[in-house]
């Protein structure tokens, strides 16, 4: 071991030990390192000057406790004792303890869903778990090396393509097993964290509270990437809380508060540079939504669509599930004179 090694070595047995030891931090890890206490010293001080150590007190009567900076990493076993809060509590609270309560909500919601996924449907044997407490943010990573979700997806529920799979998480209540999950979590989370990515393969879907859409990437360079990679990030200061993430999408009081709201991404339909102009691409977006009460049509980044897709949404689904309300949001001019033909023909 080289001395720029031993150093973090050190460095990290400090922040291990800090809480066991907050009054005499220097003194015993001088002792298990068999170090002078000036050189614990000079470790102490640049783990303070990163923020990942804070202390009070005068330097005789010095209590040291980990500061706002904090990470950890670890690899857990996807079997049947795999139990995410129990990996929640001795992984990640530690690190996230401190944040405002409605911050750490987030992050219990997320990363135990995000976990229990990847034991209930990954069919893979070890994921990866790294979180990092910064001074504004907070992130989350979770890697399995399964199959990955997209063509785990596509090929038990029969899609013709693994975009196809992306959109039908994009709307929610998707799931390829009904009788012991809701299909809510991964919906529901990458509306809660400020940022969110799903990476399979060639494929990336992310949401970002700063876009009014969410992206649908094909990434070249992780072509050969097997496995499913989730991250997930929330300014520390966010003033969002679940509650409000499950009340925007759910109905009234009258209805019991149901998940019956989803916003669609029209654009997710649209595959590398086609137009939207048929109906075969209006039906990719409308697989499974009479599952909802209130259907918005999110029209963001789409500059026009084609007389026979608008038809097929806004008048031929329309007749035929007349009990869901279809609305659009972000529709240009062509757009909406689109829209209006296909209601004024119902």
């Amino acid at each position: 071991m080289n001395r720029k090694e031993r150093g973090q070595l050190i460095r990290r047995q400090i922040l291990k030990e800090v809480r066991h030891h907050p009054a005499d931090l220097a003194q015993h890890i001088g002792r298990l390192f068999e170090i002078s206490r000036q050189a614990v010293s000079r470790h102490i001080k640049k783990l303070v000057e990163e923020g990942k150590l804070a202390y009070t007190g005068s330097t005789r009567n010095r209590l040291y406790a980990l500061g706002e900076v904090r990470e950890n990493s670890t690899t857990v076993t996807i079997d049947e004792n795999l139990d995410e809060s129990k990996v929640f509590l001795e992984q990640v609270s530690w690190v996230v303890e401190g944040l405002p309560k409605n911050v750490e909500d987030i992050i219990f919601y997320g990363f135990t869903e995000m976990l229990n996924n990847a034991k209930d449907h990954s069919e893979g044997t070890e994921c990866k778990i790294r979180v990092e407490r910064e001074r504004h943010v907070t992130w989350i990573a979770i890697i399995d090396n399964g199959e990955g979700i997209f063509r785990r997806i596509t090929r038990l529920c029969e899609l013709p393509d693994e975009r196809q799979a992306i959109i039908e998480l994009s709307k929610g209540k998707f799931t390829t097993d009904p009788e012991n999950h809701s299909g809510q979590g991964i919906f529901f989370t990458s509306r809660m964290f400020d940022t969110f990515f799903i990476r399979s393969h060639d494929l990336r879907f992310s949401h970002d509270s700063d876009h009014e859409y969410d992206l649908l990437l094909e990434v070249e360079r992780y072509a050969k990437t097997g496995g499913t990679v989730v991250f997930l990030e929330v300014k520390n200061g966010t003033p969002r809380t679940t509650q409000e993430v499950f009340d925007q999408f759910s109905s009234s009081e009258e209805d019991g508060y149901a998940f019956d709201k989803t916003i669609v991404p029209v654009r997710l339909a649209r595959f590398g540079q086609e137009q939207l102009v048929s109906r075969s691409q209006a039906k990719r977006l409308l697989a499974r939504v009479e599952n909802f009460k209130y259907v918005i049509f999110d029209f963001a980044d789409v500059d026009e669509i084609g007389q026979a897709f608008a038809d097929e949404i806004f008048r031929v689904y329309k007749l035929r599930y007349p009990e869901v309300t279809l609305l659009d949001q972000n529709a240009s001019a062509s757009i909406k004179k689109m829209i209006n033909r296909a209601n004024a023909d119902d």
